[in-house]
């Protein structure tokens, strides 16, 4: 599957943005679909997770209550809003695809986008 990111942009703290994810290909619905983010000089992490139906998300604990993941997989997109964003948010965003299932592990994902930068002011 081929996904594409967009939605990323230059925000003020306490602002909200809501990246879009969109994927191209045959059985979207049955991949599972993560977010990730690399921040300069640091590693990829892990944002959040959402499994092929979309009744199961996962979040990294530093976004849990600000960011939520949802997915239309009639339109093969996927989502993030991003609410009470912080400096520490700032970085490139991906969005990346497994089959069947979903989790925190960015090497078990096998295809991903080209990332939208996301930058926070203080």
């Amino acid at each position: 599957v081929q996904l594409q990111a967009s939605g990323g942009g230059l925000v003020q703290a306490g602002g909200s943005l809501r990246l879009s994810c969109a994927a191209s290909g045959r059985f979207f619905s049955s991949y599972g679909m993560g977010w990730f983010r690399q921040a300069p000089g640091k590693e990829r992490e892990f944002v959040t997770a959402i499994n092929p139906n979309g009744v199961n998300t996962y979040y990294a604990d530093s976004v849990k209550g600000r960011f939520t993941a949802s997915r239309d997989n009639a339109k093969n997109m996927v989502y993030l809003q991003i609410d009470n964003l912080k400096p520490e948010d700032t970085g490139v965003y991906y969005c990346a695809a497994r089959q069947r299932v979903c989790n925190s592990d960015w090497l078990q994902y096998s295809d991903w986008g080209q990332g939208t930068q996301v930058t926070v002011s203080s």
